[in-house]
């Protein structure tokens, strides 16, 4: 039976540091480092933990999905007449859903970083339900604006939070999988709501049709936040579903990804580092030109379906295809990267893939005749595999940034581009084009052109960098075991020693190599066996040992 076991590792002098500067797992991890577990255990361990995670977040990110398209499903049955909505109006209220993204998205985070993650997620899950179900009293352009405004605030909580969590209870190879079990949802949520439109088309009696659409998906998001909030877990070491051994290993686990798990401190150094990481800005713009078609394939799709020359309820149905194409294609590539892990680059590989279909299915919409309804159709169904590279980009985020705040400074600025491109997709629908829209599919085009070249580049870059870090690794079974240590306390291998922050990452001639901030400055700490200590300046970000995965 195989056993596992953590080195423990004694630094001499005692740290010491303040619970408030603390992760919030890393006593609980202190207390059992070194604990023995079989590789048996583990498994079981992470079965129990997928069998309670990834249902609530697969329902959890379905629904939200749903709501904030809701308003596709909603536009064909008369929602533009009951709101009174004229000219580009319609559009207004897909972009100005992600203004209220955008301006909730650093909030959010930092409510993440003071609040308990599970509980905070389930009440947003609740919140939103709510909001959707007073869609129907709106009655002009205002009211249906500010409550879509509104809603996007809500949502702007649950991809970040969803990738965040994900983070704090998978190793970064098991991530890429179980980040796509959710988000493939999207796609499961475009088949749901394409049945459902289907079956509010054959309501005859009672309401307006348009208003059954947010009823129902409102009534299932405040049902499953109800669920969320007593059974959504926080963090591993506080998870009342396991025992106090297996909380042990399921924080053993994740150790190893030296990212930490959750800090209620904001740190500012990390926000430097962010800004100064190209991952950072690469993932920005992919963001932006991924997400620009995106409303398309959300707000649009019924309308699009529509003008191709299909009826009403053919708008609906015709839906289901593109959702099962996103389906699929976002769990096998889930599989995939796990699967093949780090032997042939298999995430970019997945991104360059998906993103070469996007630039063929979105040209074949502005190269094929109107004429050909059915190629059209096709053509948008091919853009659904746009999702395997968004969320790739999010594999990206939570297994390769070190830091909780810097992590969660790069989920906000890529959430911001994220906004920004569908701030400025449904723009490109003019109403004086209809039903053409040219001007949208070029504008599809250009954004799967734009998300191309950026996974390129931060191939290219990701590549050199991990070619860098293999010539200044060192190996040591003391600097393995005391890297996962310190990156429990979140802070890139920083803990506090003597008044300065330490950290080791390397072991040469005899010397440990620390690296310490003190007053918002880096400094080199080589200790040596007499403790006397000596201190220079070096460069603001350090190298972290092991190769990031891609």
């Amino acid at each position: 039976m195989a056993m596992q076991k953590k080195a423990e590792v004694t630094v001499s002098p005692p740290i010491s540091s303040t619970t408030s500067e603390r992760d919030e797992s890393y006593e609980f991890y202190k207390q059992h480092r070194g604990l023995e577990y079989t590789t048996e255990e583990a498994k079981r361990v992470l079965r129990k933990i997928d069998i309670r995670l990834i249902p609530l977040l697969f329902l959890i990110y379905m629904l939200q999905y749903l709501d904030k398209n809701s308003i596709n499903f909603a536009s064909v049955y008369g929602l533009k007449q009951g709101t009174h909505l004229r000219g580009q109006q319609y559009s207004w209220l897909s972009s100005i859903f992600y203004f209220g993204y955008l301006i909730a998205q650093w909030p959010a985070g930092l409510a993440m970083q003071k609040l308990p993650v599970g509980k905070f997620l389930a009440i947003t899950t609740l919140v939103w339900g709510a909001l959707l179900m007073t869609t129907p009293a709106c009655y002009n352009f205002a009211g249906i604006a500010i409550n879509r405004f509104l809603l996007g605030m809500v949502e702007a909580v649950v991809t970040p939070g969803f990738v965040l969590m994900t983070g704090m209870w998978y190793t970064s190879e098991e991530q890429p999988l179980r980040l796509e079990a959710w988000y493939c949802t999207n796609g499961i949520a475009t088949m749901f709501g394409g049945l459902i439109g289907y079956a509010v088309g054959h309501i005859t009696t009672g309401l307006p049709r348009w208003m059954y659409v947010f009823l129902i998906f409102g009534a299932f998001s405040v049902a499953v936040g109800i669920i969320a909030l007593v059974f959504l877990p926080d963090l591993p070491s506080t998870a009342k579903f396991l025992s106090e051994h297996e909380r042990a290993i399921a924080v053993e686990r994740v150790a190893i990804n030296r990212q930490g798990v959750k800090s209620s401190k904001f740190k500012w150094y990390q926000v430097r580092q962010a800004a100064e990481d190209p991952k950072t800005w690469l993932l920005f713009v992919m963001a932006i030109g991924a997400q620009v078609p995106n409303s398309a394939l959300t707000s649009f799709t019924s309308i699009i379906v529509g003008t191709f020359g299909f009826d009403t309820l053919g708008t609906q149905y015709l839906q289901i295809p593109g959702g099962e194409v996103q389906f699929i294609t976002l769990l096998l590539g889930g599989y995939i990267a796990t699967k093949f892990d780090g032997k042939f680059h298999s995430r970019f590989a997945c991104m360059i893939f998906a993103c070469t279909v996007c630039i063929i299915g979105s040209g074949l919409l502005v190269g094929l005749p109107d004429t050909n309804k059915w190629g059209r159709l096709v053509a948008l169904w091919l853009c659904y595999f746009q999702g395997l590279g968004f969320s790739m980009s999010l594999t990206i985020v939570s297994s390769n940034i070190a830091g909780y705040t810097k992590k969660q400074v790069t989920a906000a600025l890529l959430f911001t581009g994220y906004c920004v491109g569908n701030i400025i997709g449904p723009q490109t629908f003019k109403s004086s084009e209809a039903p053409g829209y040219k001007s949208a599919y070029i504008a599809m085009l250009a954004g799967y052109a734009v998300k191309l070249v950026c996974i390129v580049a931060l191939y290219i870059y990701m590549y050199l960098e991990n070619k860098r870090r293999d010539r200044e690794a060192i190996d040591g079974q003391e600097v393995e075991a005391e890297g996962v240590e310190n990156g429990m306390l979140n802070r890139r291998g920083i803990s506090e020693f003597n008044g300065v922050c330490e950290a080791v990452t390397a072991v040469k001639s005899g010397s440990i190599v620390v690296a310490a901030e003190k007053d918002e400055e880096r400094v080199m700490v080589a200790r040596h066996p007499n403790h006397s200590v000596h201190c220079t300046p070096v460069f603001p970000e350090l190298p972290r040992s092991g190769n990031a995965k891609w």
